[in-house]
């Protein structure tokens, strides 16, 4: 007997082959009806047989295309309509948004076997994707998801393409960025503003790289700066150009075997450098890596990324050698996303632009990972993660998340998903602010939301707290720890009771001091201070973030008072005599510090005592050289661990500091660092074991946490003692995820 089912689909099911993929099933299980995209995922009926109907749902559950994620299916039964066929039907936009939009996909092999064919009329043909990868996130509009809500809309397909477009039996059937040489996005190179009438501009461009020119890319989700990374002089200049003199550069490399030749990769870093996202992974570099020293000095560890794009995949493959590839901005500034703002920027650092016809409606730069405790944890999420939502078991009101200061996210909630923005930068810059509040509208407008809340930090200077208390919305301030917590939390779904460790640089705490070495039992009603590090002086306030010889003479001064001026410090040469003379009065009279609890600042006084850095030439090169340093001792001695009172309890650091001092004339520096690092972990194991109470669950959060093997240590002994121990893998540990914390606080308001 003939029956007719209506189902309605929501999960990652647009722009990946899904309506193709239904189209299939229903030819192979003999149904008739219908699919089509809605705004909130994907109505299809069928209609035929009801043994094939079952046929029909197992597959449509468990054959998913490659990245579809079914979230939740309703199949109604209704009466049988006598469909002569099954088709594809135009989209319905009215209803609810949906949350689950996919990311770019980089280029799939079958893409990647096109662009090198000469038979195929894709042949290095730059803009080449199907229905299984290519842009999403970057290029849409609006939703649903389809060509004319896109930056494709522009390009109308050729006959051959339109062919593809309705064939059943191709793969780049009902692809909504289908597109040849014929009909789709153009390259073109421009050199001092002045178009470049040439036949093949990518070979053009890669001999301009071998001359060691400097070459502006648009890439997926906005400019990039690329160039030869064996040429020690255009890297300099690049350098030079982009105000960026030590931070390390990433590379791009055509392949697996490429990256192998200059860091060793374990199978999970392969998994991650190869995955449909395409990340930046940080890796260790082999002893013998031949790679030029001004990319990255002083680091054991390379950025490496594969191919995002076909445009990617092709100068990559042409140039058969790695490429420097860094962020097409101005120093502290957003990326550039067109011409005219490449053109006007970017022009004193280069004189070449491979730019091309396709708009990218949002920047997206390029996401950074770093495997640790051989999961993926996710350090800068963006291109290829972006906006992936995290999953709730609650339903929230619609609200707004403004993030931080530093390593800005915005966020938004609509039912049970929270949605983060991408990253947007520290917001230091008028530029970087007006980013910040054109995605703070492209959110809402994307999803349609109307949010009844805004939640911002605690800290009135950040410029997302002052944005927030513009809004004609219900405030909400959550403790930035407390939302570096509530991030992991969200992140793995967990409930309260936990306990939770927030070690980062500072966030200002609720006694008005700055946290940074927190220890939070989260509870239904909030959180309660089990534990923090003894406080101790920042010398001249932010200063101190960026000169770890201020940290250390501030947590030193807590030590030993006015005598640490007349002992022997190497740190204290890094200083001149005037300089220490106005530094020691301010701290007799507390004039220009701040006291803090920052375990982010005790790394960074470490740092300086042992020689290793005395001011950053980018964030966190201190702590980074302190990390790589311990790396090369394997010891597990600790230094003595004091844990004063019990509300809350005081992590007294001055033992360990006075026996590690003592060890400077005994031990070699590295031991020293792995002791430290060791110490750490211990002072967590020993907290987690005094608190009685759901003390089974941990979460490690917080900027420190990006230290994988701090993380690594402190996994290990507390899973050792019982303890299940969760940290971050899909969103930030840094401040980039306290948005998604914020959100998650009002998440949690209905365990109240």
């Amino acid at each position: 007997m003939k029956k007719q089912l209506l189902i309605k689909l929501q999960g990652l099911i647009q722009g990946l082959g899904f309506r193709p993929f239904i189209y299939h099933l229903a030819t192979k299980y003999q149904q008739n009806g219908w699919v089509a995209n809605t705004n909130n995922g994907i109505t299809l009926v069928i209609e035929g047989d009801s043994l094939q109907h079952d046929l029909f749902l197992f597959a449509l559950q468990h054959q998913l295309p490659p990245f579809a994620k079914i979230d939740s299916i309703s199949i109604q039964s209704q009466t049988p309509s006598n469909f002569n066929n099954f088709e594809i039907k135009p989209s319905s936009i009215t209803g609810q948004k949906s949350a689950f939009i996919l990311p770019d996909i980089s280029p799939c092999t079958h893409c990647i076997s096109d662009i090198l064919n000469p038979e195929s009329r894709f042949y290095r043909y730059a803009f080449t994707s199907c229905c299984y990868c290519g842009p999403r996130y970057s290029i849409m509009k609006q939703q649903p998801y389809d060509r004319i809500r896109t930056s494709m809309e522009n390009f109308s397909p050729c006959s051959c393409c339109h062919a593809d477009y309705q064939n059943p039996k191709d793969r780049r059937f009902h692809s909504q960025t289908i597109a040849c040489p014929d009909c789709g996005p153009q390259l073109t190179l421009i050199n001092n503003k002045t178009n470049l009438s040439l036949n093949s501009p990518l070979l053009t461009v890669i001999k301009l790289l071998k001359q060691g020119e400097i070459i502006a890319l648009k890439g997926v989700g906005g400019f990039q700066l690329i160039v030869d990374a064996n040429n020690n002089q255009a890297i300099e200049r690049l350098r030079l150009k982009k105000q960026r003199p030590y931070k390390p550069f990433a590379l791009l490399v055509n392949n697996i075997a490429e990256a192998q030749l200059l860091c060793q990769i374990k199978t999970s870093e392969q998994q991650s450098l190869s995955s449909y996202a395409s990340p930046i992974v940080l890796l260790k570099r082999l002893q013998n890596c031949k790679i030029s020293k001004s990319v990255a000095a002083d680091t054991n560890l390379l950025g490496i990324m594969l191919p995002a794009s076909p445009l990617h995949y092709l100068i990559a493959n042409d140039f058969q050698q790695p490429l420097v590839i860094t962020s097409g901005n101005k120093s502290h500034e957003p990326l550039c996303i067109n011409d005219e703002q490449a053109l006007e920027q970017l022009s004193h650092i280069t004189d070449y632009f491979l730019t091309h016809t396709r708009d990218i409606i949002r920047p997206l730069d390029d996401s950074l990972v770093r495997v640790i405790n051989n999961h993926e944890s996710v350090l800068r999420r963006a291109r290829g993660y972006t906006p992936l939502p995290i999953m709730t078991k609650k339903i929230s009101n619609e609200t707004l998340a403004v993030g931080g200061h530093l390593k800005n996210t915005v966020g938004i909630s609509l039912g049970n998903q929270l949605i983060l923005s991408q990253h947007l930068g520290d917001l230091e810059s008028l530029a970087s602010q007006r980013l910040f509040q054109q995605t703070l509208i492209d959110l809402q407008q994307f999803y349609s939301i109307a949010p009844t809340t805004i939640v911002h930090d605690l800290h009135p200077d950040y410029h997302s707290t002052q944005a927030a208390q513009t809004q004609p919305l219900k405030k909400q301030a959550i403790q930035h720890h407390h939302a570096h917590i509530l991030a992991c939390m969200a992140e793995h779904n967990l409930s309260p009771p936990l306990l939770g460790f927030a070690w980062d640089g500072t966030g200002l705490g609720l006694d008005n001091t700055f946290w940074g070495g927190e220890s939070l039992l989260i509870t239904a009603h909030g959180f309660h201070r089990l534990a923090h590090f003894k406080t101790f002086s920042l010398v001249g306030g932010n200063k101190s973030a960026t000169e770890p010889r201020r940290s250390a003479l501030g947590l030193l001064y807590n030590l030993y008072d006015n005598d640490l001026f007349n002992k022997n410090f190497e740190f204290l040469s890094e200083f001149s005599t005037l300089e220490l003379k106005l530094l020691q009065q301010s701290l007799n009279k507390q004039l220009n510090t701040h006291k803090t609890s920052s375990v982010g600042r005790i790394f960074d006084a470490l740092s300086s005592i042992l020689g290793l850095c005395h001011i950053n030439q980018f964030e966190g090169q201190a702590a980074i050289l302190l990390e790589q340093l311990a790396e090369t001792v394997n010891s597990e001695q600790c230094y003595p661990v004091s844990l004063e009172g019990d509300n809350p309890i005081v992590i007294e650091w001055q033992s360990l500091f006075i026996s590690l001092l003592a060890d400077l004339n005994q031990l070699n520096k590295a031991e020293i660092a792995r002791k430290f690092h060791n110490t750490l972990a211990e002072i967590i194991l020993q907290i987690s074991q005094k608190q009685q109470q759901q003390k089974q669950t941990i979460v490690l959060t917080g900027g420190c946490f990006q230290n994988a093997l701090l993380t690594e240590i402190c996994i290990k002994k507390l899973t050792n003692a019982g303890f299940s121990v969760y940290t971050h893998q899909k969103i930030p540990p840094n401040d980039g995820g306290l948005a998604l914390g914020q959100l998650y606080a009002v998440n949690l308001d209905s365990f109240k």
